[in-house]
């Protein structure tokens, strides 16, 4: 199963691909690390759309199974943009499953299964490491169910 991780910052949706196959995880390449809304494509309206298509196009090209989004807060300082939710949606509205994931159960699942390799090892770069994380944190409870108690 191949799942595409989003962790969307002020403008941008920073990308992370990670597969799990054969009890192996894989961090594919990808030609795109990060994604914005093109403001130079036109209206609002029209940089929405593009932003869609292109990043429907992307994860058709990489057959991607399942999308994980960091959810975000809707208010304080922490709280979300408004093109950062013009993003989201965009990402909803595409024809494939999206699940979203609070900081709370990406961390408990770190803590559950550690990841064991170093970071820089996995050829992202920094700003990607909580995308990664979301991805491998869905993997996990996909591997692991959450045990009834």
């Amino acid at each position: 199963m191949l799942v595409c991780g989003i962790e969307i910052t002020a403008s941008e949706a920073c990308i992370c691909l990670l597969s799990y196959k054969n009890k192996a995880f894989n961090v594919p390449d990808c030609r795109v690390r990060s994604m914005s809304m093109v403001k130079s494509t036109g209206t609002g309206t029209e940089a929405i759309r593009y932003f869609h298509d292109s990043f429907k196009k992307l994860l058709e090209d990489y057959k991607v199974d399942e999308v994980v989004l960091i959810e975000r807060h809707l208010k304080g300082k922490l709280a979300g943009t408004t093109t950062g939710f013009k993003l989201e949606t965009a990402i909803q509205l595409i024809d494939l499953p999206v699940h979203m994931i609070d900081h709370a159960r990406i961390k408990a699942q770190l803590k559950r299964n550690p990841i064991n390799a170093d970071f820089q090892d996995l050829g992202l770069k920094g700003f990607q490491q909580k995308a990664f994380q979301a991805a491998y944190a869905y993997h996990n409870e996909c591997i692991y169910p959450a045990e009834e108690e």
